[in-house]
């Protein structure tokens, strides 16, 4: 009796694993693009993936948020400090007609305290919420999932932000007042400069009285400065601070009204699409 080919290769294969049973094969899942053989994710992608979850928006938001608080704040103080000092001086030298502008002002300073902290601790805070979002939206760490109260905290985000963008619109309109003060004042010392140059007018004539502007009253003694003394105004250092640190109060305070724009929009969207992706009936991406 003669054994075929086949039959050789089938007892071959049959002394080889010791079994008569057929082989089995096991399925073997492909590899994604972002896995390597072993298993493991590479550095490139894991860095790729961290990238994609950053919230640039709410970073950039963050970053100059605290810059213009931080500069509406500290030269805003320092300035205030200056022109308390100034109107002791030069236009009311009697402590009872300033003392409740005194109070007040340092009263704001008190305030100024309480925005720096505030805002730092929120914008650490919507920072931390834009990359929840951001996660939850691209689906970096597995299938989408959102509760009711996830989403009712990202929609009170956007009411609060909505709000202090408001409020920080009249913040930026009352820093602009003293700088228009200011300004005034130091227009006037020049154009005093110009006639003594030009030996026209002489400039004794030409004052600034600050009792107009409603800051202190108006039986305060002098209340305005006039030719030489409001020059030597304009040359002290307490002036040329405070007018240029009223300038760079004035730009934080706007530039604090922009990072609340940026976050009103990253906010809104977010919370948009959170709302949108909770829907049993979602069957595409926002």
């Amino acid at each position: 009796m003669m054994i075929t080919r086949p039959e050789m290769e089938i007892g071959r294969y049959h002394w080889m694993y010791r079994s008569s049973r057929p082989h089995r094969y096991h399925h073997v899942p492909a590899l994604r693009g972002n896995v390597s053989p072993l298993g493991i994710q590479g550095c490139f992608e894991c860095c790729i993936k961290c990238l994609g979850g950053v919230p640039y928006a709410s970073l950039v938001a963050t970053i100059l948020c605290f810059s213009g608080v931080a500069l509406f704040c500290g030269c805003g103080h320092v300035a205030l400090t200056g022109t308390v000092s100034i109107l002791e001086q030069h236009f009311s030298t009697t402590a009872s007609d300033h003392a409740l502008l005194s109070e007040v002002i340092q009263l704001m300073q008190y305030v100024i305290y309480g925005i720096a902290s505030f805002f730092f601790l929120y914008g650490i805070i919507l920072l931390a919420e834009g990359f929840y979002t951001t996660s939850a939206v691209k689906e970096l760490h597995g299938e989408f999932k959102t509760t009711a109260c996830g989403r009712c905290i990202s929609g009170m985000f956007v009411f609060l932000t909505y709000v202090l963008g408001v409020a920080w619109l009249g913040v930026f309109g009352f820093s602009a007042v003293p700088v228009f003060m200011f300004y005034n004042i130091w227009s006037t010392c020049e154009v005093i400069k110009s006639l003594q140059t030009n030996m026209t007018v002489p400039g004794d004539q030409i004052c600034v009285d600050i009792r107009q502007y409603g800051i202190i009253p108006w039986n305060a003694v002098p209340g305005k400065a006039c030719g030489p003394i409001l020059e030597n105004i304009c040359n002290t250092n307490e002036f040329y601070m405070s007018y240029h640190l009223f300038i760079v109060a004035c730009a934080g305070a706007g530039a604090t009204v922009i990072a609340l724009l940026i976050y009103m929009m990253a906010t809104t969207y977010n919370y948009a699409v959170l709302k949108f992706k909770s829907r049993e009936d979602c069957c595409t991406k926002f």
